[in-house]
């Protein structure tokens, strides 16, 4: 039996899934296992915290920010820094050359994997969802400043990546 706090969480849940999906995606530079428990984590907590969302002034901002926490929470635990998802298991170790396909969405998803989850929520945040500096800052839990000194520094990594890797040069 659900009462009216489920109805109104579960249209919630059918109307921006997808969006959350795709954003975790790209946040995760790709990983859609991890995408995947990202937004369960999210909507997880979006669930408990439901009042305060819905008296939140700015709702996608708040919904970006617990995204984000979540994706800082899930690099921090010590058996995600050691797993690495593989569709087969190998018979021995091989060293993964992420490059190696060649297509183009891989190397940017390759170059996105060099840079730390808060460096890569800043790019995401603002060149693929085009947000300005402020509802960036809001969305990541700090100050306009750290938005820009963490996007230009991600631009540089990214530059210096790009540039260990012609193949990506096109990006």
């Amino acid at each position: 039996m659900r009462n009216e706090r489920d109805e109104q969480f579960h249209r919630f849940v059918v109307s921006r899934r997808s969006g959350l999906v795709r954003t975790a995606t790209l946040l995760t530079a790709g990983d859609p296992h991890l995408a995947e428990d990202l937004v369960q984590s999210t909507l997880t907590k979006l669930y408990v915290a439901w009042p305060s969302f819905q008296r939140a002034g700015n709702p996608d901002g708040y919904l970006r920010r617990v995204l984000v926490n979540a994706l800082t929470d899930e690099k921090r635990r010590w058996w995600r820094r050691r797993e690495e998802p593989m569709a087969d298991v190998p018979d021995r170790a091989v060293a993964v050359d992420p490059l190696a396909h060649g297509e183009l969405a891989d190397g940017l998803r390759a170059a996105l994997k060099q840079l730390p989850p808060r460096m890569r929520a800043a790019l995401v945040f603002r060149y693929v969802y085009d947000l300005d500096v402020a509802d960036t800052a809001d969305a990541l839990g700090c100050s306009e400043g750290t938005v820009k000194s963490q996007t230009a520094r991600a631009l540089d990594r990214l530059r210096a990546v790009i540039g260990q890797n012609p193949s990506l040069a096109h990006l």
